[in-house]
């Protein structure tokens, strides 16, 4: 069990690096993603119709309801209150977390396999983080909208994280001998 958390803990570390570098210093972070026209009007209603209830709204909810429904504008709408205007340290630490308890996984997955070569360890990890790219970007994209470069681009930025993780974990985690 020490190796494959010491190969998560070596995955981990590399998809945060990655992770970092793509949404920090490229453009990556914010493909597909656009800013509010009237932004302040906008917040404003949202603050006077919303107030302190911060969640996950979906417009209209019942779409089926009314005949003017297939011409009424709809959406997606995360809404904090309190957003913070930058980044906190508890982002960072819940982002790594989260990476960290990834890599092990696939580290765990990866020690249950028979896969001899680096190659075909590395793939593996590749494909358990295509598999998670793919059953949660493309539901959002088919059934909330969200926009195809937004969908794409994060596909691919997870599975890039799971290959330089793939290239740690499979470096460390050497096949076991019969």
């Amino acid at each position: 069990m020490l190796r494959i958390f010491i190969a998560g803990l070596l995955g981990g570390v590399a998809m945060y690096i990655w992770s970092s570098i793509a949404h920090v210093a490229t453009p990556l972070g914010t493909a597909g993603v656009s800013t509010l026209p009237n932004e302040s009007v906008t917040v404003d209603n949202l603050a006077s119709s919303i107030g302190n209830k911060g969640g996950l709204f979906l417009f209209p909810m019942n779409a089926n309801a009314s005949a003017s429904a297939a011409t009424a504008p709809g959406g997606f709408l995360v809404y904090n209150p309190k957003s913070p205007t930058s980044m906190q340290p508890s982002n960072l630490i819940v982002e790594f977390a989260t990476e960290l308890v990834e890599a092990i996984l696939a580290a765990w997955l990866l020690a249950q396999t028979a896969l001899a070569g680096y190659l075909p360890r590395v793939g593996f990890v590749t494909v358990v983080g295509a598999i998670g790219a793919i059953v949660t970007n493309v539901p959002y994209w088919n059934w909330y909208a969200f926009p195809l470069t937004y969908t794409l681009t994060q596909i691919f930025v997870t599975v890039v994280a799971f290959l330089v993780a793939g290239l740690a974990i499979a470096a460390y985690l050497k096949p076991r001998t019969a």
